[in-house]
């Protein structure tokens, strides 16, 4: 089986696009975060202070940027068949960090502590987890693929591994990570040819667990129960619902065509977190419904392409890969509209290749490049996408698969 040894430029194409578009934005959007983080004790700012620097945000998202480009690269070029070797030590090293960060780690003003400083830099480990749990399952399931449609030997230890990830996250507390990542691995387990009852089970089970965190930690039942109606109205415009309605007077304010690049409102005084994980609703109250729409079909074409490259892979663990990979970026980015527009309550996350945030525009750009690389090994008479349920691998003819 030869590979086309052409890389999916398509998807680079609306990957590279979203990250112009987050540069634009954040320059416009950023200004007032700006100017509150270089002169925080200057009455009176304006960018003509030379103490004042109104592209502060722009900078230093132009510094990650570089990095993830590099990151980018370094997917892109690297064989895939090299993150299936360092799977096991990536997630191992991963898991360790999760572990550190609650004990090490900083909140910076926000109800989880999800964050590692590192001299004069910070990052968060929980973004690079996403990923490093994708290349492990992706090694692990096709390890075991005769055995996963056990509940001994496939289920159960799948459930365990899972956890290794879960529960520190759970424990910072970061419910948003947690939903990606419950999707993430649900559909790479749909994908593996295993039993679908097992997965309604581990679906219901993950359900009922979160349930059980989101109404024992304070500030996330003020979100759940202020969401679904039953909360005091007076509490909920004071503090939970806050973001929610001010995020939808953006959006609602920006009506089909926007008020115009820089001419936002909602950023400068009402909408926490304008251009991190509200640079959605910041970005329709400037941009209007007409154009932030393409962002949203930007999103499902890369949802495509992904699927795409995953249903012409040509080994078990770049199918698993890449599905994995393609679920994480479209879930995210569903579930920040879905917050952003009032349809889900507000987790935290960021909008990907759009949102101001180091750590997760490095992990999803790396995770990307990967994505591209698996795509020059695609089969060379691959076309179309056929559906979820084809891109499900049959079982093995190979005797390598067997357990010894």
């Amino acid at each position: 089986m030869e590979a086309t040894r052409k890389s999916d430029r398509w998807l680079m194409l609306i990957v590279g696009a979203l990250l112009v578009f987050g540069l634009v934005m954040i320059t416009s959007i950023g200004v007032p975060k700006s100017i509150q983080l270089s002169a925080p004790n200057v009455m009176y700012p304006s960018c003509d202070d030379p103490a004042v620097d109104c592209y502060l945000l722009f900078k230093k998202h132009l510094f990650r940027l570089g990095i993830g480009v590099i990151a980018f690269f370094i997917g892109a070029k690297l064989s895939y068949r090299f993150w299936r070797k360092i799977s096991i030590g990536v997630f191992i090293a991963l898991v360790g960090l999760l572990i550190a960060v609650l004990i090490f780690g900083s909140t910076f003003n926000t109800f989880s502590r999800s964050w590692i400083q590192i001299f004069y830099t910070t990052f968060q480990p929980t973004e690079l987890a996403k990923l490093a749990m994708i290349l492990y399952f992706s090694h692990w399931l096709e390890k075991r693929r005769l055995e996963l449609k056990t509940f001994k030997y496939g289920f159960l230890p799948f459930i365990v591994i899972m956890a290794l990830i879960i529960v520190p996250i759970l424990m910072q507390p970061d419910i948003g990570s947690v939903v990606i990542i419950v999707g993430i691995a649900s559909i790479m387990y749909f994908c593996a040819e295993t039993r679908i009852k097992h997965l309604v089970i581990g679906v219901l089970a993950a359900i009922i667990i979160g349930l059980l965190f989101a109404l024992t930690i304070p500030h996330i039942r003020q979100r759940f129960v202020t969401f679904i109606g039953i909360g005091d109205s007076v509490a909920c415009k004071e503090a939970a619902c806050w973001q929610t309605e001010q995020a939808n007077i953006a959006v609602g304010s920006g009506g089909f065509f926007g008020k115009g690049l820089t001419q936002g409102i909602q950023k400068s005084y009402w909408l926490p977190q304008a251009s991190d994980d509200f640079i959605f609703a910041a970005s329709a109250e400037e941009l209007g419904f007409m154009r932030i729409v393409f962002i949203v079909i930007a999103y499902s074409a890369i949802a495509y392409r992904g699927f795409k490259i995953a249903s012409t892979a040509p080994d078990v663990f770049a199918m698993l890969a890449a599905t994995g990979i393609t679920a994480w970026i479209t879930i995210q980015a569903y579930l920040n509209i879905a917050v952003n527009i009032g349809l889900f309550p507000v987790t935290g996350i960021t909008l990907p290749f759009i949102s101001y945030g180091g750590s997760s525009l490095v992990s999803t750009l790396l995770g990307i490049g990967i994505l591209i690389n698996i795509s020059s090994h695609t089969k060379s008479y691959a076309s179309g996408f056929h559906g979820w349920r084809h891109i499900r691998p049959r079982p093995p003819k190979y005797s390598h698969y067997r357990r010894g």
